[in-house]
């Protein structure tokens, strides 16, 4: 990103992760960087300082991430930084509070925290005020993104403070109006998250924007009352993944050092014995998967959004065994894994054991479309994309609750597991053939396009 117009020192410099559509930044005035909301992985943020031969002062968390694990405990303990985050995250690592009326000093520029609740109740943001006292830019975590805002139901359940969603949107409400709005509308919008982030549900492609074009665009900034933006903002949240709370706790603690605990996960030899009952993620493409496979495997193909997929249908207490075709592809679904917080989770990671061909089951597509009573369709979209089903009598398990709701599907026909593109029918389908025997189980995969 260019420097700031009126402040010709001042970089910004943003680091995105599309896996997870994660945005972190680095912000360098002279020979100063802070850091705002860093992923898992430190290196990018210590290979742009050594770039321009400056150090890390200080790392900023807007809040306590669902969506990731980020490394400020680790760059912190690493280089000095002081980490800065809002007295209402309760955080268990040495760290300065950051909240309304509190400042840092960044070379010629300041950081200024602004109480921003509502995606959760410790969300700050942070101004950048340039050298003339102007605000040029808002790193506004997961409170406003572009062309959406952060979602408020994240932390209802107990183990994350047991938050009411109706509380929290309103909440955000007067975030939005009283703090954000107020702002120039020239300020430069930072969001955390950008397209594909389940913390909204409607982001924009757009990575960056201004206070201004958000209230003219922004669906959640339109006028309307109190009751009202609590209502739409509510309505067709996206699923829950299983990891979201579970990575909350680990972010209040602090998470340990990324590659350390990359080489603590144990590596096993392709034919050594695996332990029985034990999950087996296997991340090969799907045509590899259906030529042959351990028994009772998942197939979670690696892909642009492994790390979400892994989180949804794996439990954060569930150990599993992970498997891949090639060194350099078990270390990258490792890395991932790693991302949200799962590596100790890893009883073993190995290449492709010997494995005994499967049994290859086709389905004819002509017979689905001109007998669809004939099979048991299980629908495993989000409830938000089933809301017109493609097939009367259709089943709809989100493939996130597929696992504990297979009992659900009746056993008296074939079933045929379908999705929108292919990677989620691949995985629902490898998920029900161990927990349906005796029931033939078909991957309807991108022939449901015919449909369409």
């Amino acid at each position: 990103m260019s420097p700031l117009p009126s402040s010709q020192s001042v970089q910004i410099q943003q680091f995105y992760d599309k896996g997870l559509a994660h945005a972190s930044y680095a912000i360098r005035c002279g020979r100063y960087v802070a850091l705002i909301d860093p992923s898992r992985d430190p290196q990018p943020y210590y290979d742009f300082a050594d770039e321009h031969d400056a150090t890390i002062e200080a790392v900023i968390e807007t809040h306590p991430h669902a969506d990731f694990v980020s490394s400020h405990l680790e760059i912190a303990e690493e280089t000095g930084a002081t980490i800065y985050c809002s007295k209402l995250t309760k955080a268990a690592y040495p760290h300065q509070n950051f909240d309304d009326g509190d400042r840092l000093v960044l070379g010629t520029v300041e950081l200024h925290a602004l109480s921003t609740p509502g995606h959760s109740p410790d969300s700050i943001s942070v101004l950048l005020i340039d050298d003339l006292g102007q605000t040029r830019a808002v790193f506004t975590g997961d409170t406003l993104f572009v062309g959406d805002v952060g979602r408020p139901d994240l932390r209802e359940s107990e183990a994350v403070g047991g938050h009411q969603r109706e509380h929290l949107a309103v909440q955000l409400y007067h975030s939005l109006h009283n703090k954000l709005l107020t702002l120039p509308p020239a300020t430069k919008v930072y969001p955390a998250h950008g397209p594909g982030s389940l913390c909204g549900k409607t982001t924009s492609t757009e990575l960056d924007s201004t206070i201004g074009k958000e209230a003219r665009s922004n669906y959640a900034l339109q006028p309307m009352t109190e009751p009202e933006f609590v209502r739409v903002l509510l309505e067709d949240q996206p699923f829950v993944p299983k990891y979201f709370g579970y990575d909350v706790l680990l972010n209040k603690q602090g998470a340990s050092s990324f590659e350390n605990s990359v080489r603590c996960v144990p590596r096993l030899q392709a034919d050594e014995p695996l332990e029985p009952g034990v999950l087996i993620i296997d991340t090969r493409p799907a045509e590899q998967f259906k030529a042959g496979h351990l028994p009772s495997a998942i197939n979670l193909q690696d892909g642009g959004k492994f790390e979400t997929w892994l989180g949804s249908v794996v439990g954060p207490d569930e150990p599993f065994y992970l498997i891949a075709d090639t060194r350099i592809a078990l270390d990258t679904v490792i890395r991932k894994t790693a991302k949200i917080g799962y590596e100790t989770n890893i009883k073993g990671a190995l290449l492709t054991p010997p494995i005994l061909p499967a049994v290859s089951l086709q389905v004819d597509v002509e017979d689905v479309r001109q007998h669809p009573e004939e099979f048991t369709i299980v629908d495993i979209r989000n409830r938000s994309e089933a809301a017109q089903a493609l097939f009367p009598g259709t089943l709809l398990i989100p493939l996130p609750e597929l696992r504990e709701r297979a009992g659900e599907i009746p056993r008296d026909k074939p079933v045929l597991v379908h999705c929108a593109g292919g990677y989620r029918s691949a995985a629902g389908a490898s998920i029900l053939v161990p927990l349906l025997p005796g029931t033939a189980v078909y991957d309807l995969g991108e022939a449901v396009q015919e449909f369409q």
